[in-house]
């Protein structure tokens, strides 16, 4: 007997893509080009009571938005929920520019790092980082933490921290990226995107959660 998707299972699963690829429900929504409110838990009951379900346009737009597979949603749907936590490293994104924080790859290294509890990741490497001003909003604000994940794939859109053979550390999106140059995107409107070569980048990696 064939077994119903539910209205739950279906939000769920829009969730779970929004996280896995860095964004918040309404940020997804807002990349996806809808109305930054459409995923808004508040918008998933009608006023009557009523479940309202997510469109098939507006998933069509958001697996566009994250180049996502239908495949990679289907099993989102079904996907239970881990609810083992483990810590991980935390330091603030300021001091994180510093030589001793991360090897080549970009995997934290030493024992400054503070300790945060958080939902098991896909990556014994990932690690977080508290932002310290102001000048990554509105998307990050003081205070906010992002989990970073080295081993995650990248895609033009993600959201990344990137470290230079310099020692510069910055929070951007990715635009594009070839052989030779990276350009990226700031995450503050106020600032224009940036290119560096390909031989200035020491490595790039994936923010996969926000606390927004």
């Amino acid at each position: 007997m064939a077994t119903m998707l539910t209205h739950p299972q279906v939000w769920a699963a829009v969730d779970r893509l929004a996280a896995r690829y860095g964004y918040s429900p309404s940020g997804l929504a807002k990349k996806s080009g809808l109305d930054p409110t459409s995923f808004n838990r508040s918008k998933r009951i009608t006023p009557e009571g009523r479940p309202r379900w997510p469109s098939t346009e507006s998933i069509a737009k958001i697996l566009a938005a994250t180049d996502a597979s239908i495949d990679e949603f289907i099993s989102l749907l079904t996907k239970k929920e881990r609810r083992s936590r483990r810590l991980i490293p935390l330091i603030g994104f300021a001091e994180a520019g510093g030589d001793s924080y991360f090897d080549e790859r970009g995997f934290p290294v030493g024992s400054d790092w503070d300790k945060i509890s958080f939902p098991n990741v896909d990556d014994k490497h990932a690690y977080a980082l508290k932002v310290s001003d102001n000048s990554m909003k509105p998307l990050f604000r003081k205070r906010d933490i992002i989990i970073v994940s080295p081993a995650a794939p990248i895609r033009k859109g993600n959201r990344v921290v990137v470290k230079t053979k310099h020692g510069k550390l910055f929070a951007n999106e990715l635009m594009r990226k070839n052989a030779k140059i990276v350009t990226l995107a700031s995450l503050n409107a106020q600032h224009k995107a940036r290119s560096l070569r390909v031989a200035e980048v020491l490595w790039i990696a994936r923010i996969v959660w926000a606390s927004q």
